[in-house]
């Protein structure tokens, strides 16, 4: 097992192109356009980004299931797509799909899964634990999807990886089934695992995550810890919702006009202040609203979300995208895939 803060995976300059595409002019598309990125041992790296930003590509080459067009990957210090049956051993992998025999029932499929290591989990404890026993007797194909994480969970934690991917572990479960998959993170990640997983439940990632890298369009947008995204512990008090009358200026409540400050109105009478704001900008709201006649029936203070954060750089790159169009989704010739 590596020292936990070891880089266990490290990704520089990935490029992933497919097709031709005919709708794309016979060109390739540029999937992956520079991804970069390290996970570490001890710690869980949650990739976030829309459907269609390379998330499960990402995976995918840093597995070695999909050969990469250009860029390095090093795997618990391998290339993984060169990976020696020693690597493969020591790494864990949970597909979106599953990518479980549907006619194999899971309690035996586990078990048969496990006689392929050295020194596989006790069977029945990880069993116990992740409830397959609800549904031992039950063919893959006749199972709920939360069913079939479950089982597809206990298949990539088997082997004792030191490493191991979860595509959407949480997707399809119910609370007391997440609850149980979020405590077993926990105690991976204590027992030194390297954790790389994707998931479009952003409560989940800002539960889990040590580190977040966010995709879009093919390359990292934003990284660093949650903390780090959310802002620091002294501008801990970015954001302000109000409720009053409709159709109010409220941008001209601070000096000049907001300034840093997002000041939105999602639905009428009811707004949205976002930013790094200060007892100066509420000592100027209120002065305002005496100046102005008016009594909020409701004003609260709190923090911005991880949600926040990612939707408000998903719509920033796309502002981006509509003034200056993204030439490299597309590329005229393949280029030489590495080794």
């Amino acid at each position: 097992m590596l020292k936990s803060g070891t880089p266990c995976l490290e990704i520089e300059g990935l490029i992933h192109d497919v097709g031709p595409i005919a709708a794309e002019g016979g060109r390739m598309k540029r999937v992956l356009a520079g991804v970069d990125f390290v996970a570490r041992a001890g710690e869980v790296t949650v990739l976030l980004g829309v459907n269609g930003a390379g998330k499960t590509t990402t995976l995918e080459c840093a597995q070695g299931l999909r050969r990469r067009t250009g860029g390095t990957i090093r795997l618990l210090g391998e290339d993984p797509q060169l990976a020696s049956a020693e690597l493969r051993a020591r790494v864990g992998v949970m597909l979106q799909e599953g990518g479980l025999p549907p006619s194999a029932k899971p309690l035996a499929l586990l078990k048969h899964v496990a006689g392929m290591y050295r020194d596989p989990l006790p069977v029945d404890d990880l069993a116990e634990r992740l409830g397959l026993g609800e549904f031992a007797g039950t063919t893959i194909r006749r199972l709920s999807g939360g069913q079939k994480q479950r089982g597809a969970l206990a298949a990539a934690l088997v082997g004792r990886p030191e490493v191991v991917f979860l595509d959407e572990p949480s997707a399809g479960l119910d609370p007391q089934s997440r609850q149980v998959v979020f405590d077993l993170i926990g105690d991976l990640r204590a027992q030194g695992l390297g954790i790389v997983l994707t998931t479009h439940l952003l409560d989940d990632a800002e539960r889990l995550a040590d580190y977040v890298a966010i995709l879009d369009r093919g390359r990292i947008v934003a990284e660093g810890t949650v903390a780090e995204l959310l802002g620091t512990a002294t501008q801990a008090a970015r954001r302000l919702t109000l409720r009053g009358p409709a159709g109010l200026d409220l941008a001209q409540a601070f000096p000049t006009g907001g300034g840093s400050l997002r000041v939105l109105e999602p639905t009428a009478g009811h707004y949205q202040v976002d930013g790094e704001l200060t007892t100066a900008h509420l000592a100027s709201l209120a002065q305002w609203l005496d100046a102005q006649g008016i009594m909020p029936t409701s004003l609260e203070l709190g923090t911005q979300s991880l949600e926040d954060v990612f939707l408000g750089i998903a719509e920033a790159s796309a502002a981006q995208d509509a003034v200056t169009p993204d030439k490299s989704q597309t590329t005229p010739d393949r280029e030489k895939e590495s080794a």
